[in-house]
């Protein structure tokens, strides 16, 4: 399960670096143009918020930041915590989105959707446990 943690925290480490960095420090190509091959999803919804982008930014470069100490530190309360943090954004990131599709066309609201819910997923894996060895006599 730890191999399956740690995988989960480098996927989260590249997609807040990703989207915040993005966002961070090139918001107005960001508001025009995420995610890019996809469509483009924030400029449809709203008129563009520098102040608020870069925040978003920093959000996302700080939970990348967070994830990057959990593949330092690697134990288990870290995974934990940062399962945390991760799903609760994970779970109102996806819950706003899937309640505003109606200006998507289907193909690009299925897009987000499945792009949110990966987001989400890596969250609640970071969550999971990790088995206990069994000690057989």
């Amino acid at each position: 399960m730890r191999r399956l943690h740690l995988l989960a925290l480098a996927a989260s480490t590249a997609l807040g670096l990703f989207v915040g960095g993005w966002a961070y420090f090139a918001s107005a190509a960001f508001y025009d143009s995420f995610p890019g091959v996809l469509g483009s999803w924030v400029s449809v919804d709203g008129p563009y918020n520098e102040h608020l982008i870069r925040d978003v930014g920093a959000m996302y470069l700080a939970l990348a930041a967070a994830s990057i100490g959990g593949l330092i530190w690697r134990n288990e309360i870290a995974f934990r915590i940062l399962g945390i943090a991760w799903s609760v954004f994970g779970l109102l990131h996806f819950a706003y989105h899937a309640l505003h599709l109606e200006h998507m066309t289907p193909a690009t609201a299925i897009g987000e959707m499945v792009a949110l819910g990966i987001s989400l997923l890596l969250g609640i894996v970071l969550l999971i446990p990790e088995r206990m060895p069994s000690h057989r006599g």
